[in-house]
């Protein structure tokens, strides 16, 4: 069993947010990781597993990052960790026009992206409106054919087609 949390275990038994006797049963081996952020060697070499790991899975070739793609990716201070960077090299694989990644193409999660200033306004980012612009991105991308989208996408024939009904598209 592996567990993973980025509070120290002692911390949230205090706090009475995790049973005393399940830490006794789990705790056999603990192994500090720092974040990311602190990992400043790692994030390039985890960026590229990522982007093989998901090209082969989306059956593209794996796209190579630009310096300028690099340098945001070592400069981002990565809220989310290891699993942001992942979904970012997979979000980055899914929308590649090319075998070739700018620093136009690595997006981080929006959720971080929150601006301080009281007088910008932005429109509300919901799942739905990026999975619907991801999907016709992609069909338009393959022009039209849904077979060739949806292999894209990671779905089958007919999960894209019912998400097509969902959106009515």
């Amino acid at each position: 069993l592996i567990c993973a949390t980025n509070l120290t275990i002692t911390d949230l038994a205090n706090e009475n947010r995790f049973r005393k006797d399940l830490i006794y049963r789990i705790n056999t081996v603990e192994l500090m990781m720092p974040p990311l952020k602190e990992r400043g060697e790692d994030i390039l070499l985890l960026s590229n597993y990522f982007l093989k790991l998901y090209a082969t899975k989306y059956l593209k070739v794996k796209p190579e990052l630009t310096p300028r793609a690099e340098d945001k990716i070592n400069r981002y201070p990565f809220p989310g960790n290891v699993r942001e960077l992942q979904y970012a090299m997979e979000r980055a694989v899914i929308m590649a026009e090319n075998n070739e990644l700018t620093e136009n193409d690595i997006v981080f999660s929006p959720i971080e992206n929150v601006s301080n200033s009281s007088t910008e306004k932005e429109a509300p980012l919901h799942l739905e409106t990026l999975e619907k612009d991801t999907i016709l991105r992609v069909i338009d991308k393959h022009q039209g054919n849904i077979t060739k989208a949806a292999k894209e996408l990671g779905l089958t024939r007919t999960a894209l087609y019912r998400r097509l009904n969902k959106y009515e598209i």
